[in-house]
């Protein structure tokens, strides 16, 4: 029996919540049961209260506001709980098509793909602005370099995950998990795959940034740490490799006027070359070390993935044991004398 449990984060969408709801799928071709998640991360207009009204199968609760990566967190770890072997993640402000969905899932029912990003054609898209247009590819762009995949809208909340995607996923970042999830999944060779969706002109301000430098900023910082936890020899080693040839420079200048018997008023380059030659091999040993770091962290994830496996197995079995202690045994007939 394949489940599908559709998670919602929410922040404060008491008001669009009801219309999302109403829009997503009760039957899915290829799953055999459909849930729906809320992820109510510190509202304080009652979304949780309006999402048990409406029937939401499974709801979550933050006390605070920790965040979109924090709740999208929170939602996978209870899909996993609830058993689901795919998870579909969606907004609360209607801004998706829910009739998508379908299309969105297909890839990992057919054994196509880990994760489904939905495609929002950002290219030419009508609800966005130039602007936006155009930090949306450059931004996708260096996803892609990053994650090694084609993923042509990197920050699309729109996904499909299947359970063992889901189970290998471990979103570090507090700022938003999209481009954090997608090079964890590339750099993993997780197999990823684009269907295009429709979507919806949203008026509201968007709640996960207040500027577009605060967005830029925010996901710069995710994606330098991406690329630094995942290629430490490649950051640090070659940065430090350019701090160091930066630093032979001055040094080579002394020694040339050195050899021309000028050894007056230059003892300057060479105590700022070899400060500089300095730096850049302590970098490179930091590349050393975060690399033997990288590699401590990924036998951690696998045993993490392991325990997950273990998890599940163990919870089969107990519901395995439960029916068959709630399945009375057959009187066992006497045979005739």
């Amino acid at each position: 029996m394949t489940k599908l449990i559709i998670q919602i984060p929410c922040l404060n969408e008491a008001e669009t919540l009801p219309a999302t709801l109403a829009a997503l799928p009760r039957r899915v071709e290829g799953v055999d049961v459909v849930e729906f998640l809320v992820i109510d991360d510190g509202s304080s207009d009652g979304t949780a209260q309006v999402a048990r009204q409406w029937g939401v199968h499974h709801v979550v609760t933050h006390r605070r506001n920790r965040g979109l990566a924090a709740a999208f967190r929170s939602g996978i770890d209870r899909a996993l709980a609830e058993g689901a072997d795919i998870v579909v993640n969606t907004d609360g402000d209607g801004q998706y098509e829910g009739a998508d969905i379908a299309a969105l899932v297909q890839p990992i029912v057919n054994g196509q793909a880990d994760i489904v990003i939905g495609d929002r054609g950002v290219g030419d898209h009508a609800h966005f602005s130039p602007l936006k247009r155009l930090l949306q590819r450059v931004g996708s762009s260096l996803v892609q370099r990053l994650a090694g995949t084609h993923v042509s809208d990197a920050v699309s909340g729109f996904r499909a995950i299947s359970r063992d995607a889901a189970q290998r996923i471990n979103i570090t970042t507090e700022f938003s998990y999209t481009t954090d999830m997608l090079i964890q999944a590339g750099r993993k060779k997780m197999a990823i795959t684009t269907v295009p969706v429709r979507t919806h002109a949203v008026e509201r301000p968007s709640r996960l940034f207040k500027s577009i430098p605060r967005f830029i900023t925010h996901t710069g910082i995710t994606m330098v740490r991406a690329f630094t936890a995942y290629k430490p020899l490649r950051a640090f080693v070659g940065t430090g490799s350019i701090i160091a040839f930066i630093g032979l420079l001055p040094i080579l200048r002394f020694l040339w006027f050195w050899a021309q018997g000028d050894t007056g008023g230059h003892i300057q380059s060479l105590v700022i070359g070899g400060a500089l030659l300095v730096l850049g091999t302590l970098v490179a040993i930091m590349g050393m070390v975060a690399d033997l770091v990288a590699a401590n962290r990924k036998l951690i994830e696998e045993n993490l993935a392991r325990t997950r496996k273990l998890e599940d197995l163990l919870a089969k079995m107990h519901e395995k044991a439960e029916d068959k202690t709630a399945t009375p045994a057959r009187p066992r007939r006497k045979d005739a004398a």
